[in-house]
C-alpha cells in the first residue's frame, strides 16, 4: 500500500463515518462561472464491459422514478427536512435560487440512496468535479454536475449525450457509475475515486474529494 493511499485511509477512518452505504437498488456487479467553464475531471478512458455488467448498468440508469424521497415515519420525514435546510443553506455558495437547491438537493438525496451512496461523498465528489455547475465541461469533455464522459451515454444508454446536462439523469449516471467504480475496486474508495475521474492511483484527486465531504458531514449532518 503506498503512502498517499495510506493517508488517505488514515484521514477517512479518522471522521469516524461510514463513506458508503451497502447497495440499495443497483446490482452488485463485482462481489466475486461562464456556462460552459472547465471543470476538473479527468481523462477517464472508455473500459470494455462485459454484457452482464452493460446491461446491469443500463437496467440502472434507465429504470424510470421521480426524485421523491422514500419517508415512512415522521422521524424520517423531520430528519429530510433538517438535512434538506442545512445542506440548502450551506449551497448556496453555488447555487443562488432556493428553488434550484430544492430540486437539486432532493435529486441527490434519491439518486444517492438509490445507489447505496452516501449523501456527504456525493456532494463531496460533486463540489470538486464541478462546483455544483450543472453545463460544466471539462477539457476531456466530462459533462455536468459529476462530470459524466459522454461515452457512458453510447455504452449503457441510448447515445444521446444531450440527457447528460438534465439534472436527475445526469446525477443518475454519476452515481450508477461511482457504485459502479467501487465495485470495480472491491470497495476501495482511493482507487474508485480514481477510476472514476480517469486519475486511478494519484493521490491528489481522492484526497480533494475526502476533504470536501468531511466539510458537508461537520456542515449538515
Amino acid at each position: 500500500m503506498n503512502l498517499h493511499r495510506r493517508k488517505f485511509l488514515r484521514q477517512a477512518m479518522q471522521g469516524g463515518h461510514g463513506l458508503v452505504y451497502p447497495s440499495l437498488l443497483v446490482p452488485s456487479l463485482f462481489l466475486t462561472p461562464s456556462f460552459f467553464q472547465p471543470a476538473w475531471a479527468g481523462n477517464q478512458a472508455e473500459e470494455a464491459l462485459s454484457d452482464s455488467v452493460r446491461t446491469a448498468l443500463s437496467q440502472a440508469v434507465s429504470q424510470s422514478g421521480p426524485p421523491a424521497p422514500v419517508l415512512n415515519t415522521e422521524l424520517e420525514k423531520k430528519q429530510f427536512k433538517e438535512w434538506t435546510s442545512k445542506a440548502s443553506h450551506r449551497l448556496s455558495q453555488w447555487m443562488k435560487h432556493p428553488d434550484d437547491r430544492s430540486e437539486f438537493l432532493h435529486t441527490v438525496w434519491y439518486e444517492a440512496r438509490r445507489a447505496g451512496l452516501s449523501l456527504s461523498l456525493v456532494l463531496g465528489l460533486i463540489e470538486v468535479e464541478s462546483a455544483f455547475r450543472k453545463y460544466a465541461i471539462s477539457s476531456a469533455g466530462a459533462r455536468g454536475y459529476m462530470q459524466v464522459m459522454p461515452f457512458w451515454t453510447r455504452s449503457i444508454g441510448d447515445g444521446n449525450e444531450s440527457v447528460l446536462f438534465h439534472t436527475q439523469t445526469q446525477l443518475r449516471f454519476g452515481c450508477v457509475i461511482l457504485r459502479h467504480m467501487l465495485e470495480r475496486e472491491s470497495g476501495d474508495l482511493y482507487y474508485a475515486l480514481g477510476r472514476y475521474n480517469g486519475s486511478r492511483g494519484q493521490s491528489a484527486y481522492p484526497q480533494a474529494v475526502l476533504a470536501a465531504q468531511k466539510k458537508w458531514l461537520q456542515s449538515v449532518d
